[in-house]
């Protein structure tokens, strides 16, 4: 079986194709270029504009046609309203013209299932942090419970716009790692609520830093104290939870000092540390074509009037039937 996924909750625009035994025959995305923050319109229209081109390129890699697709798949939240809304309207189209079925899957989920696919790890511990999420979770009794997570604003959402406030440049994190390798470690606020941490408070103290120390140790300063928050977190998840792995997943899990941290974490309690290919941790099509195989294989259906998008969606709130 063949799934085309289409991947498009926030500022990137992706197509994936992945088969039924786990081969991804290809994973394309499209970046929408940022000077500012996402505005929801400008990615919606970037999405509608670039989704045509996109997809007849990855049938083009993959070697196939829209007639040998079996399961057109989409993401229908959590995200960003207009681009959510964008890629069911595509989806819904592509599923009506092919006479194909169609699964709208939970953004965060993908995220977790491919890195399940693509490392090998059984039942992990799972750290997700991107632009918009920041989440601990684990399998536990046929949902992925959330065991800790942001209070306000997400960890990329919070170096994202530290970079702004500085005029670094964009996207922010690549550019606050990079620099955050020259720095010190100065005083920033450091909060952990429960097994919750919140990060908007660390984000003003940071920008107002930057006014007195040099942006190298501010970066490296915000960089420590916020992967500390998150890893902290996951710590007492694993502990509580005994799970014997632990994946990372999502954009910021690129960041090779965060995977660092986690590593090291992960050393000292005995559990084995994943962390996917670069190229499925940040949104992508690839994700949303598998969660879409692993649920349709799992018995789930939906009417075409039943897709609509789910703008707030949240990760424990998702059946998993496929576990």
């Amino acid at each position: 079986m063949i799934c085309l996924g289409i991947e498009g909750t926030a500022e990137k625009l992706g197509v994936g194709i992945v088969t039924s035994d786990g081969e991804i025959l290809t994973n394309l995305t499209k970046h929408m270029p940022l000077k500012e923050g996402i505005h929801p319109r400008e990615a919606a229209q970037h999405h509608a504009q670039n989704l045509k081109p996109l997809l007849e390129k990855a049938l083009e890699k993959a070697g196939i046609s829209l007639g040998e697709v079996d399961l057109i798949a989409f993401s229908r939240g959590p995200g960003l309203g207009p681009c959510l809304r964008v890629v069911a309207v595509a989806a819904r189209t592509l599923a009506l013209k092919y006479r194909l079925p169609i699964l709208g899957v939970n953004h965060c989920v993908a995220h977790i299932e491919i890195g399940r696919l693509t490392t090998g790890a059984k039942d992990p511990l799972t750290v997700y942090a991107s632009g918009g999420n920041t989440q601990v979770t684990a399998y536990v009794e046929g949902r992925y419970r959330v065991f800790g997570e942001t209070l306000d604003i997400a960890l990329g959402n919070c170096i994202d716009q530290f970079a702004r406030e500085l005029k670094l440049g964009a996207p922010g994190g690549p550019i606050v790692e990079k620099l955050a390798r020259g720095g010190s470690y100065v005083e920033l606020p450091y909060v952990v609520k429960g097994m919750d941490l919140s990060y908007s408070g660390l984000l003003t103290a940071a920008v107002k830093k930057a006014t007195e120390a040099s942006v190298a140790d501010v970066c490296f300063s915000l960089q420590e104290t916020a992967f500390a928050m998150l890893v902290e977190v996951a710590e007492r998840a694993l502990a509580h939870t005994e799970k014997e792995e632990v994946l990372i997943a999502g954009g910021v899990a690129v960041n090779k000092r965060l995977q660092e941290m986690l590593r090291t974490m992960c050393e000292e309690h005995g559990a084995t540390f994943y962390a996917p290919p670069r190229d499925v941790l940040g949104d992508n099509g690839a994700m949303i074509a598998w969660l879409g195989l692993l649920s349709y294989a799992s018995g789930a259906r939906q009417r075409l009037e039943d897709t609509h998008v789910i703008q707030r969606w949240r990760t424990d709130e998702v059946e998993v039937l496929w576990r």
